[in-house]
Formats: C-alpha cells, structure tokens, sequence
C-alpha cells in the first residue's frame, strides 16, 4: 500500500511485485540470491482519479510502456526488503512528480536604466579595445 496523501491510496493488489535476480558485480550474493524487486504498475486499470491518470500517461518516462504500465527495477540495496522499499517510494516519487503544475512564466521586460548601464558598458569596452591598437603616425 502506498499512502500518496491523506486521502489517495494505492492498494497493495494494484501493485505486482516480484523479487528477480539482480544483475552486475557483486558476487556469490547475486549469484545465488534473488533481491531485485521488479514492480509493475498498470496505471490505466488502476484506482487512481483520472487526473493522476491523464498526467502518468502524458509523461515522456522509459518506465512507462506504451500499454501504460509504469516498471521500476530496485537492485541497488543488498537485502529485498530495501530494495522492495525503494521501489515503491520511487513510484511514489514518479506519481507525485507527475501531478505538479508548473507555474507558467510571465514575460518580463528589462527596465530603461538597465538598458542605458548595458550601452554604456558596450560603449566604454569598445572604446578600452579601441585604445589597444596600433598608433596612427
């Protein structure tokens, strides 16, 4: 169960969560033990406002299949349990990254005075590089 806020839950059976093997170094411990977490999400068929859902799909993520299934690989951590963790906190993290509204920007214009002090510091720079060349006989 992941608890996105205080009244927005994703139940425990929406989540399909299955310990694999990890890949990479890490020796006997990844050879013989599966502590990977392989956690898929099916945001269509999911319990989530459509507003959630309408947001999670118009993402441009790799872990989002075009199917609209969100897929998270936790194999950092040693032990499953941190690794199942992981995965779920990074969904939670995907879920509500996706729902921010940015704020647009207001276009802004620079102010007269910045204008003459920006002019003027041309002006005066060009007159230093004029200085360096060489004198007229």
């Amino acid at each position: 169960m992941i608890s996105l806020s205080s009244h927005l839950i994703i139940p425990s059976d929406e989540l399909d969560i299955s310990a694999i093997r990890a890949t990479g170094s890490g020796g006997q411990n990844v050879n013989k033990v599966s502590t990977a977490i392989h956690l898929r999400f099916d945001v269509v068929n999911s319990s989530l406002p459509d507003f959630y859902k309408q947001r999670l799909l118009n993402l441009s993520d790799q872990r989002i299949t075009s199917d609209g299934v969100i897929v998270i690989k936790a194999q950092s951590h040693r032990t499953q349990e941190k690794n199942r963790q992981e995965a779920l906190d990074r969904l939670k993290d995907l879920i509500l990254a996706a729902t921010v509204i940015k704020k647009s920007r207001r276009p802004t214009r620079p102010t007269k005075g910045s204008q003459l002090r920006r002019v003027d510091k041309k002006v005066k720079r060009g007159r230093t590089k004029s200085l360096r060349g060489k004198p007229v006989l």
